[in-house]
């Protein structure tokens, strides 16, 4: 190469035809069941069994997605739902990670905490709300704090145990280094409970939706936890159907969001 030549641009290579073809085979076998299970519920709802208004038929229940859709409803409801479970979301795992940092890396902390928050940890979920409803009053803030209070035990305990169980040789071996304090944090243990710490954020963030509805029952008047009590009052099962489905959709999109993030954060450190 001469002196006038221009060095080539580096461009990501595009994924193998094989990588290809194993992700789309991945995704249409991930949709076989939602598949079945949508047609086994029309031939359910269509067998005579079932009234229809005990069980809508799948077609039902689009009906009701588009009715909501032309009076402008649904697009509140799932934009405050998951404004709800994002701010819980932060809150929760944020403490979780401090916390349980903490008593993953001082055995003072951990024989001062564990026992107290293991033993919260037993509380059910619906047992929050007469306390959040006295202390915080009807706004947002219970809510999002009950969401909160989800998210954070998975963290916290996928963080203390990860830390607990780091290779001890490894630690050593950091130290030996000249490692120590937080630089050995960083360099030796983070990356070692990386991979449980990921996967108990993405526990955290599913408990934060199944801490949603019980959430939304905080004299709410919007939220898609308010629509399954409210179309339940009004004999709208197919707005039911509809509210559970749209917690499923959005749940696993959120969850796919943070695994993403997750194989691009493991693939950094690894």
């Amino acid at each position: 190469m001469t002196l006038t030549e221009q060095p080539t641009a580096v461009t990501s290579a595009p994924p193998p035809p094989r990588a290809r073809r194993g992700w789309w085979r991945a995704a249409a076998l991930g949709l076989v069941v939602p598949v079945l299970f949508v047609l086994v519920w029309h031939l359910l709802a269509t067998s005579g069994e079932f009234s229809p208004s005990q069980l809508p038929t799948p077609g039902a229940v689009l009906a009701a997605f588009v009715e909501l859709l032309g009076r402008g409803e649904l697009w509140r409801h799932i934009g405050i739902s998951t404004q709800r479970v994002l701010l819980g979301f932060a809150v929760g795992a944020g403490a979780g990670l401090v916390l349980g940092g903490l008593v993953g890396l001082a055995r003072p902390a951990r024989s001062l905490l564990a026992p107290s928050i293991q033993a919260v940890r037993a509380v059910p979920s619906l047992a929050w709300v007469p306390l959040l409803l006295l202390w915080l009053g009807i706004g947002e803030t219970p809510k999002i704090v009950l969401v909160a209070i989800g998210a954070f035990f998975p963290v916290y305990t996928t963080v203390s145990a990860a830390l607990d169980h780091v290779d001890r040789q490894l630690v050593e071996v950091g130290r030996a280094y000249g490692r120590s304090g937080l630089r050995l944090f960083l360099s030796v243990q983070l990356p070692a409970i990386a991979p449980g710490t990921l996967a108990g954020m993405r526990l955290g963030l599913a408990q934060g939706w199944l801490f949603l509805v019980a959430a939304e029952l905080i004299a709410s008047s919007i939220g898609l936890g308010f629509l399954l009590i409210d179309s339940q009052n009004t004999g709208r099962t197919d707005i039911l159907l509809l509210a559970i489905v749209l917690l499923a959709l959005l749940g696993k999109l959120t969850d796919s969001l943070l695994g993403l993030a997750e194989r691009r954060l493991l693939r950094r450190w690894s």
